[in-house]
């Protein structure tokens, strides 16, 4: 599908630093698929505003924009004076983390940017200015390396022809390139595998059918859209060989928190055998996060049931709403959680630090 420019959605970078310009790009996914729109951000408030509005969402995209932007704003500080300096950084840093609770790639992004003040907290506040922009280019490059290499790992699961549902958004449009989830099926698709990938809707904001439906029929990938209660019917029917899904936090034990209605396609792939399959950077892993029930769940705006998409509201007024953002889906639904440095498997506890052993070893 080509926009009016000729460009197709995945001809866009979803997170850009225009430096010369002290700004950000972004895709507004907020308007997809009916506009492709690139916006700029240039203050904090722009930045948590696009964060907040889920104009730029996706726990990888997330982590980008977060070392784009406090890098940004640390270029604004004034002073020549490290401890002023870095006084007016942790000030900026607190002000984005505070955005969204759970992806945890937020913070961890924020982390490493303010670990960089801290390692050179004796250079010129001028050259660590520029180190900061350094390690938010890097930052991005490697969620590009990350990616495929999810995708190296995840395609070993499946095979040429298969069925694979997914669930919300965890595409190019959550990442820099491939995505997570994601990365498997563009992957394949570039070797010819050919698989019929089945998307879920995902209210209530519709990231299945308005992102992932779209970049990937965009691609040329054999998707079908279908309502998130259809799930159950389309594995029941034999359709399915594989799910997979993103993820936003993981915890140690390997509970993971995803979109809302993520740990009803894992109850459900295992009730008719279906492997489950959770696409996570290992900057998703939290380690400190013993459980799913210690992860904070964002809740969300009353409207985005009631009314949001609807010409009319499409509920009674007054009524009660629950909306969480997320949902935790437990370790003992999930067949492999599959990272960068290989595939985790139950028990995770184990497994998991695993995989932090071979990142610490550097084996990508």
């Amino acid at each position: 599908m080509k926009n009016t420019d000729g460009k197709n959605i995945l001809d866009y970078e979803t997170v850009a630093l225009d430096d010369e310009n002290n700004a950000i790009i972004i895709i507004d996914q907020t308007k997809l698929p009916g506009e492709t729109k690139l916006i700029s951000l240039k203050t904090g408030e722009e930045i948590w505003e696009a964060i907040y509005l889920l104009k730029v969402r996706g726990a990888p995209a997330i982590g980008v924009t977060a070392a784009f932007g406090i890098y940004l704003l640390a270029k604004q500080i004034l002073t020549e004076d490290y401890e002023a300096f870095y006084q007016e950084f942790r000030k900026q840093k607190e002000y984005l983390d505070s955005v969204r609770p759970t992806a945890v790639n937020l913070s961890w992004a924020l982390n490493r940017m303010e670990e960089v003040c801290i390692k050179n907290r004796e250079m010129a506040v001028a050259d660590l200015k520029e180190l900061l922009r350094k390690e938010a280019v890097s930052i991005k490059e490697e969620d590009i390396r990350v990616c495929k290499a999810i995708g190296e790992y995840g395609l070993s699961l499946v095979k040429p022809g298969d069925g694979i549902l997914t669930h919300c958004n965890a595409g190019k449009l959550a990442a820099c390139k491939y995505g997570t989830a994601t990365a498997p099926i563009y992957l394949g698709e570039e070797r010819g595998y050919h698989f019929r990938v089945f998307a879920d809707e995902t209210r209530p904001l519709l990231q299945g059918a308005r992102l992932t439906a779209y970049e990937l029929f965009s691609s040329g990938v054999d998707v079908t859209l279908i309502c998130d209660n259809m799930s159950a019917t389309v594995m029941k029917n034999g359709w399915v060989n594989a799910v997979f899904v993103g993820c936003d936090r993981v915890a140690a034990n390997g509970d993971t928190a995803n979109k809302i209605g993520t740990s009803v396609v894992a109850a459900v792939a295992k009730r008719y055998h279906v492997p489950f399959y959770v696409c996570a950077p290992t900057a998703t892993i939290d380690r400190n996060t013993p459980t799913g029930a210690d992860i904070t769940i964002e809740q969300r705006p009353d409207h985005e049931v009631t009314e949001m998409w609807y010409q009319e509201r499409m509920a009674p007024e007054g009524i009660k709403v629950f909306n969480p953002a997320f949902d935790v889906t437990d370790h003992d639904l999930i067949s492999g959680i599959v990272t960068e440095y290989g595939i985790a498997r139950a028990p995770y506890t184990e497994s998991l630090q695993e995989i932090f052993r071979k990142k610490e070893e550097g084996m990508i």
